[in-house]
């Protein structure tokens, strides 16, 4: 059975796109599922924050141009120059201390390649030299996945509206939004309702091209369906014996993202035929009302988890490096966002 790709995508930049895929990624992984990360933004802060490696010295994941490919940018150099030789799957690199989690790294220079990629899109309909680029990328991760026997793969994507977003969403299967409780995240969810209707449009015309359905590389229209939004980056506060819910301030842009989320987005999702039917989000205890999962803010955790590559619901005792008070606090806050994360992952399970 193919790898089921799940993009995390929101153009607002600064939502913790990445902490989220490594996160939900390493919990799936701890879950028992073989998950490979594919870094598609060409800042490489998915690559940075899991592989151990010196940033000072050469890029340990460069390859020569006929060595099998260690990164996403020569994996999908033969399709963007048009080579006359096959794509091959990636070199996966294993994350340290999770032993069922890879990473397809990342390169700067994928973002050479958005270019391409757009007139590849407006194009390869007329220019057969075009015609195997759109469907390029998910036979990639096709291929590398198999490979590997991933059962996920989960797509950090770059904060953008651009060709390399538009393919990279319109061809996986599921989709995340990632997002802040503020004004420009609530204005975001108000973009993505007009933005996405016209990328399935394309998408549509892609799928039903000849040119496209022949290509060495077929495009593969997969209609990708919406698994939830994630609220993260807030602060809470238990008020009495209640459970402890964002302050005030947060709660307004909780609510704002809610109508955002309810009244704009949605419509426009069950409209593009972009929801899964309504029973299963409600079997899958996500139901469409609610967020996927809402995660408070680390605090003192984020360092820590950076400095050991690790989510900071795996954090040990001795890397907390605390003692008393300080410690019990910190290890109590460790235990409360792997119930959140293994909430989060098992409705993930659930809903695909």
């Amino acid at each position: 059975m193919p790898a089921t790709q799940i993009a995390f995508f929101n153009h607002k930049g600064g939502v913790s796109k990445t902490t989220s895929a490594f996160n939900i990624g390493w919990k799936l992984a701890e879950l028992g599922k073989r998950v490979m990360l594919v870094d598609c933004d060409s800042q490489c802060n998915l690559t940075g924050l899991v592989l151990e490696y010196s940033q000072e010295d050469e890029y340990p994941f460069e390859g020569k141009r006929d060595d099998i490919p260690k990164n996403i940018r020569d994996g999908l150099a033969p399709a963007f120059d048009a080579r006359p030789v096959p794509l091959q799957a990636v070199e996966l690199q294993p994350v340290p201390g999770q032993e069922r989690l890879f990473v397809l790294p990342g390169h700067i220079g994928l973002s050479e390649y958005e270019s391409t990629l757009a007139i590849a899109h407006e194009l390869s309909s007329s220019l057969t030299a075009l015609q195997n680029i759109p469907g390029s990328l998910r036979h990639l991760f096709n291929i590398t996945a198999e490979a590997n026997e991933i059962e996920y793969v989960i797509i950090d994507m770059s904060p953008s509206l651009g060709a390399l977003n538009q393919n990279l969403l319109c061809c996986s299967d599921a989709f995340i939004i990632p997002m802040a409780p503020d004004f420009f995240s609530a204005m975001a969810l108000r973009s993505l309702a007009r933005i996405l209707p016209t990328w399935k449009k394309w998408a549509d015309k892609a799928a039903s091209t000849d040119i496209l359905a022949e290509a060495d590389y077929p495009w593969l229209n997969n209609h990708p369906k919406y698994l939830g939004a994630i609220v993260q980056n807030y602060r809470r506060r238990a008020r009495g014996d209640q459970e402890a819910r964002p302050t005030r301030a947060y709660q307004k842009w909780f609510n704002a993202l809610s109508e955002a989320k309810e009244n704009v987005l949605l419509p426009k999702l069950e409209e593009i035929d972009y929801l899964l039917d309504k029973q299963v989000y409600a079997d899958a205890g996500a139901k469409l009302t609610d967020f996927l999962m809402e995660i408070p803010d680390f605090n003192s955790l984020i360092a820590i988890s950076q400095t050991f590559s690790k989510p900071v619901y795996a954090l040990t005792d001795d890397e907390l490096c605390s003692t008393g008070i300080v410690l019990d606090v910190q290890k109590n806050n460790v235990e409360g966002f792997n119930v959140l994360y293994e909430e989060g992952a098992n409705k993930i399970i659930n809903l695909i």
